[in-house]
């Protein structure tokens, strides 16, 4: 949820703010003069709304309006073929995802809305706070180089410009510029239509870029950073089952999950993904050690149907079911660490079947969706985590970025990928919104 001391801060800034906008244009003496002081700077204020326009980067805009018309000419021809594909894309796209809404809301047990191309975002709520910084800031360059692709695209086609202008609606930033809309009406259809789909354009651009960064990042970063060789622990949170004195820590390597090796990131996610959706793996044990490390126990059944024998007060010890040489099923209260360390992984007691040695296949006896997951990250011991593959995904966080030197940092890779992947995702969120034939969308900014 939304913490209340931010809703408190931005609704109270904003109450602040329109109560001194109006008690300055309602008083006699100070009215003039703050009127003119608004527009000297080129603000405006409303309720919720703030904007600035200037004309300080009016010459910039006409310099690059003026730089090489043939390049430009083909430039916006190809923005405009694109934006006209794009329109009928943007349509199929939106009436989709209106759709799958729709049914959504029409049935009674709801499903993941991962599949979805197109979400609404509310920071606080699918949107971590942590990431307000990349979301907002993305949003900007994205608003910006939108603006400026009309702007340039304007000057080109002979619209005056007046001015580039930026404002605040509630937290979310955002850019605008300022044609003489006269102008605009007099130019052909399709010197228009380069103006109009210049926006979208860009925004397409600037996420191909941030997709190229993105992917060739690990080639960028090379003499700074190794990657292919585990993913780097950068973040541990407080309440992390993954928490303790052996658990992870920031800076550790993690290099392997069970038997699913990890060189990154993506492995990282896929070996959990695969734990949560298969059955729990086993471990070979030969039948003397099992036999020494077993104590008797009682026997009984959770709510959900499987088998619990140990001591609800133990720490390290795990109930393990196997089967025997006579195929009956038979349950083993042992120290999971003994019993996991040292073990080959297991499906069946063929599988463990070696030198002749009498060895049986033992799996943990867990509730419903909980795994017992071995993590290695050399040189410490290997980390013991009970509980859902999901909880350890989700309050640890990972890098493929391992540094070369002790002094390099190990979030600035993250932060790079982060940013890079927050520009793609709302660079081209607005090319599809502003894709549409709307003229409330794009064309309301002339």
């Amino acid at each position: 949820m939304i913490p209340i001391p931010v809703v408190v801060c931005v609704l109270g800034g904003w109450c602040a703010i329109y109560l001194a906008d109006t008690l300055l244009k309602s008083s006699s003496s100070l009215k003039a003069s703050y009127e003119d002081w608004l527009v000297n700077y080129g603000l405006s204020v409303s309720p919720f709304h703030m904007r600035w326009q200037t004309a300080l980067f009016n010459r910039q805009f006409y310099n690059w309006g003026r730089w090489k018309p043939r390049f430009l000419y083909l430039w916006f021809s190809m923005g405009m073929v694109f934006g006209i594909t794009a329109m009928f894309g943007s349509v199929i796209l939106l009436g989709k995802t209106l759709m799958q809404t729709l049914t959504q809301m029409l049935t009674e047990a709801p499903t993941a809305q991962n599949d979805r191309m197109l979400q609404v975002v509310v920071p606080g709520v699918n949107l971590p706070v942590s990431q307000l910084t990349y979301f907002f800031s993305a949003i900007l360059i994205s608003g910006v180089i939108h603006e400026v692709g009309h702007g340039v695209a304007a000057i080109r086609e002979q619209v005056r410009f007046n001015g580039f202008g930026i404002f605040i609606f509630i937290v979310y930033p955002g850019a605008f510029v300022d044609l003489f809309t006269t102008h605009l009406q007099l130019i052909s259809p399709v010197q228009q239509l380069r103006i109009f789909c210049a926006g979208v354009w860009h925004n397409f651009v600037l996420g191909v870029v941030s997709f190229m960064v993105l992917f060739l990042l690990p080639a960028f970063l090379f003499p700074f950073y190794y990657t292919g060789v585990g993913a780097l622990v950068t973040e541990v949170t407080e309440d992390s089952p993954a928490n303790g004195p052996r658990g992870l820590f920031v800076g550790d390597i993690v290099t392997s999950l069970q038997d699913c090796p990890i060189y990154g990131v993506e492995d990282w996610n896929s070996c959990l993904g695969d734990f949560s959706q298969k059955s729990q793996i086993g471990y070979c044990i030969n039948a003397a050690t099992l036999q020494q490390l077993s104590f008797p126990a009682r026997v009984y059944r959770r709510l959900d149907g499987t088998v619990e024998c140990c001591s609800n007060s133990s720490l390290t010890d795990i109930c393990f079911s196997y089967n025997n040489n006579l195929d009956s099923h038979r349950y083993a209260c042992l120290p999971a660490r003994k019993v996991i360390e040292a073990s080959r992984v297991c499906r069946t007691n063929a599988d463990c079947q070696k030198d002749f040695v009498s060895s049986f296949c033992v799996t943990p006896s867990l509730e419903n969706q909980t795994r017992l997951i071995r993590v290695k990250h050399p040189p410490h011991m290997d980390m013991l985590f009970v509980g859902h593959p999901m909880h350890l995904q989700y309050t640890v966080s990972l890098s493929s970025f391992v540094p070369r030197h002790n002094f390099l940092s190990i979030d600035l890779p993250v932060v790079i990928e982060t940013f890079c992947k927050y520009i793609i995702s709302l660079s081209g969120a607005l090319a599809v919104i502003n894709a549409v034939p709307c003229f409330a969308l794009d064309v309301s900014v002339f």
